[in-house]
């Protein structure tokens, strides 16, 4: 039959563009969604099945959907996935009986606008396929007649059931859902997520719904519930949530305009606003948004582990295997802790924290059964405020803070099954917390659960390897759990307003009166949260070479105990912000500070002096051990003062000695580069007569290589010339790409000499791309100057938004106002800069100068 395939296709659009007008213009419910789906699915049944009948195919054979629109929903831009299920292979009836009617068929649907994903199988062929691949017999699995032969589809169906081995099936996708958990980070709260994908997105659900088809205990909640895998309001949990996700999915597709399931940054405002969310002072709609969506995401997680235990068990059996008795309360099923009674939290309240507890302190028990974790699911209620008041409780959380192992595993599940929250009610106000600071990849919650990780695996020898300065001093630590309230405390105050160090210290000061922690132990928790910024700051922003800086901070810090703790503390911070915060030169200024502050307290206030003697005579010691003669270094320490030997180590001096020898006064510049001591990355010595534009000419050669820079040491010798140094590493705009450091030693050294050889003028600074994420939460650029206390130095602190070739936007206004750089501390937080020099000029002074550059700065900040 002849087919107007223009006329189909212009209808086709135009009915799918009505239905998404109609959906974008009703109120953002889950039934708008829900009659959304089917009714783009009915459209795509009939426009599919108009074009099989238009062409010559056997009247055995069927058009079979499959997949997820098997399941006779469809989303606005989701895969349409069908099955030309034939009687015979094409290939066996020969190419001119049926292979031109598969062809028009396919290329149709793709003429009309229906991009389908399109096979070509008899019922042998799909078996056989199935056999091999699990994803074909998933898809097989929710197969869904559209037209065609209903005898092959039946076929089809009873082969499929007949050919299902359910336990295998079971297993591999469990092991599926693994793998794509850890693909995903094994959390549900990423701040992008992916709502079909991510953990406790609608995938988890499917799975159960798959398992469940396949081992014949339904196909529908309600259907679940009827076999006793559910109750029935675990039931309606698991419906609204699901259609809470359709839904958002379902917003996130109309509104991009593509197939997009990632709650990404730049769609995340608009989703909200779709759902009539409005930003307000306490709260942006993005955020009220990401909450909900964690919410249902953590009430998917958590009943997703219910029911897969459940069916495991149903198939498996296990449900009747023998149990070992653990007390009067909790029993081993198999390693998998077990309530007595399904009433146990009913009658005992104080039991449901001692299930973490026992599960913490039983080496063979290795999770909660389906029992428990149901149960706990269904007690949520019960944790009240006099549950949070019950002594007993008190008793049994110091008791799982204090225990020898386990604690970073059991947090995670207390706060998993929400009893964290429940208990410490000041933590489930950051449960699903966004942080846009452009530096924390995780919500507020898993930040704080990722630090109590690194702070315990200071006490593992196992992960010594990770941290070895702070596994040293963990060692003589008396008190591990002091450590952990510490890092359960710190961020527990964000996004209320105000300052978050100085509330989230009077909230631990009130956990600490409940919970018994008393005297230099209760001061000492409270310090840490107060403070557990202050170390960073100083270590990345400050003149550790100044000895009024360490004397400060070590009168802040008090005593020995208090400098240690915060020192472990800020470790394990900064890297549980992002893995792409932390690296090893922000270690290295940590642990200096750390040092210098410990001879700081035990009463050695630096003596000047001394300390640049003995770094001489060790570079003198080091020079003779590269079989150097005596003396070569004579000549260029004639020109440094006390601040350079005060900013710079033994190892780094000896090495400036041997490099510059023979060019003290040379008229060129004199770069060498070599393998940084501390991490990855390159170490840089720059030594020319010195030149007001050099630091930009300097920024603009590493920014145009690619470089980022870490550190700057700047200095002017007696002589007028420049003695340089800086910490490099591979931007993000490197353009060479794995090849080693080593290999780049050359290249920077002839490359970085000829860029100051030239005397070309500066180049414009090129605006580089922002982020997405930088685009969607922009930060305000800042800029501070201030004299130092002295009132010799001036401090300049800028903040913004990164982007490449920032920091030669930064110098090039430096250099116009021919003010002269002395140290620059580059702290690159994600995607968030927080830059420190420390400058000099006659002008700084003078009011209208200030003005004028700070005005500047602001401009080459603006993104």
């Amino acid at each position: 039959m002849a087919l107007d395939i223009s006329a189909l296709r212009t209808q086709f659009k135009s009915d799918k563009a009505e239905l998404l007008r109609q959906f974008s213009d009703s109120r953002a419910t889950t039934a708008s969604a829900k009659s959304l789906l089917a009714r783009l699915a009915r459209l795509v049944d009939r426009t599919l099945c108009t074009l099989w009948e238009a062409n010559d195919f056997p009247k055995s054979a069927a058009l079979v959907a499959v997949g997820g629109y098997g399941r006779g929903e469809l989303f606005p831009y989701s895969d349409i996935d069908v099955l030309l299920l034939m009687p015979v292979s094409p290939s066996v009836v020969g190419e001119d009986a049926v292979a031109p009617a598969i062809e028009a068929f396919i290329t149709a649907c793709w003429d009309i606008g229906l991009e389908i994903g399109s096979s070509v199988r008899t019922v042998d062929e799909c078996c056989e396929e199935a056999a091999r691949d699990i994803t074909v017999q998933t898809a097989l699995l929710e197969s869904r007649l559209l037209c065609g032969s209903r005898t092959r589809f039946t076929e089809l169906q009873r082969s499929c059931t007949h050919q299902m081995d359910v336990a295998a099936f079971v297993q591999a996708k469990t092991l599926e859902l693994r793998q794509r958990h850890t693909k995903y980070e094994d959390t549900p709260y990423a701040l992008e997520p992916n709502c079909k994908e991510s953990p406790g997105g609608l995938r988890d659900l499917q799975v159960v719904i798959w398992l469940a088809r396949a081992a014949g205990l339904g196909s529908t909640w309600t259907e679940l519930a009827n076999k006793g895998l559910l109750t029935p309001f675990e039931a309606r949990q698991l419906h609204a949530n699901e259609s809470q996700l359709k839904l958002i999915r379902a917003r996130l597709h109309q509104i991009a305009g593509r197939r997009e399931d990632r709650l990404v940054f730049d769609l995340q405002n608009s989703v909200a606003e779709s759902f009539g969310l409005k930003n307000t002072p306490a709260l942006r709609a993005s955020e009220a948004l990401m909450r909900r969506y964690y919410w249902a995401a953590k009430a998917v997680t958590q009943l997703n582990q219910i029911l897969m235990l459940n069916i495991e068990e149903r198939i498996s059996g296990s449900q009747n295997a023998p149990m070992r008795r653990i007390d009067e309360d909790f029993l081993d099923r198999g390693g998998l802790l077990e309530i007595v009674s399904d009433d146990l939290y009913q009658r005992k309240r104080d039991a449901i924290l001692r299930t973490f507890l026992v599960l913490q302190r039983q080496e063979t028990v290795n999770g909660l059964s389906a029992r428990t974790l149901r149960a706990l699911y269904n007690a949520r209620q019960l944790m009240d405020s006099a549950f949070r008041r019950d002594p007993q409780n008190h008793a049994t959380f110091m008791a799982i803070l204090q225990e020898r192992q386990g604690q970073t595993r059991v947090m995670r599940l207390l706060n998993q099954t929400s009893v964290l929250g429940r208990y410490l009610w000041v933590f489930r106000r950051i449960v699903g917390q966004m942080q846009h600071d452009l530096f924390h990849v995780y919500t507020v919650d898993q930040h704080i659960l990722m630090v109590v990780r690194n702070v315990r695996r200071y006490f593992i020898p196992e992960h010594a390897h990770e941290y070895p300065f702070c596994t040293q001093l963990a060692s003589e630590w008396d008190k591990p759990w002091l450590l952990y309230v510490a890092a359960l405390f710190h961020d527990v105050a964000k996004g209320r307003g105000g300052d978050h160090s100085e509330l989230g210290a009077v909230e631990v000061r009130r956990f600490c009166k409940h919970h018994g922690i008393v005297g230099d132990d209760a001061v000492l928790v409270e310090f840490l949260v107060a403070e557990h910024l202050t170390m960073s700051r100083v270590a990345q922003k400050e003149d550790l070479s100044d000895p009024d800086v360490i004397q400060a901070f070590a009168q802040r810090m008090g005593n020995e105990r208090h400098l240690t703790g915060l020192y472990l503390l800020t470790v394990a911070d900064v890297r549980g912000t992002s893995p792409k915060v932390w690296n090893a030169w922000k270690g290295k200024l940590l642990e200096d500070l750390y040092r210098l502050t410990l001879r700081a307290l035990g009463g050695a206030r630096p003596h000047m002096a001394a300390e640049i003697e003995s770094r001489k005579e060790q570079a003198r010691q080091a020079l003779a051990l590269s079989m150097l003669p005596g003396g070569i270094e004579t000549a260029l320490w004639k020109t440094l003062d006390m601040s350079y030997f005060a900013r710079h180590d033994p190892a780094d001096i000896a090495w400036h000695a041997r490099s510059l020898s023979r060019h003290v006064q040379t008229t060129k510049p004199v770069v060498r580069a070599r393998l940084s001591s501390v991490g990855e990355g390159l170490q840089v010595l720059v030594y020319t007569p010195d030149q007001a534009d050099l630091f930009a000419r300097i920024c603009g050669y590493f920014d145009r290589a690619g470089f980022n820079i870490l550190d700057a040491r700047v200095h002017t010798t007696g002589i007028r010339y420049a003695l340089d140094t800086f910490q490099i590493i591979d931007g993000p705009n490197a353009r060479h790409e794995g090849v080693h450091y080593r290999d780049l030693i050359a290249l920077v050294e002839t490359q970085l000499a000829d860029a100051l050889d030239s005397d070309q003028a500066l180049h414009e600074p090129v605006r580089g791309r922002l982020s997405r994420r930088v685009k969607s939460f922009p930060i305000p650029p800042r800029v501070s100057l201030r004299p130092d206390e002295r009132g010799q130095r001036w401090l300049l602190s800028v903040s913004a938004s990164d982007r490449s070739g920032l920091l030669y936007a930064i110098a090039r206004v430096l250099a116009k106002h021919h003010v002269s750089l002395q140290l620059a501390k580059i702290d690159t937080l994600g995607e968030r800069v927080e830059d420190t020099f420390l400058l000099t000029g006659p002008t700084l002074a003078q009011d209208k100068v200030q003005l004028a550059l700070e005005t500047e700065l602001l401009e080459a900040l603006a993104a």
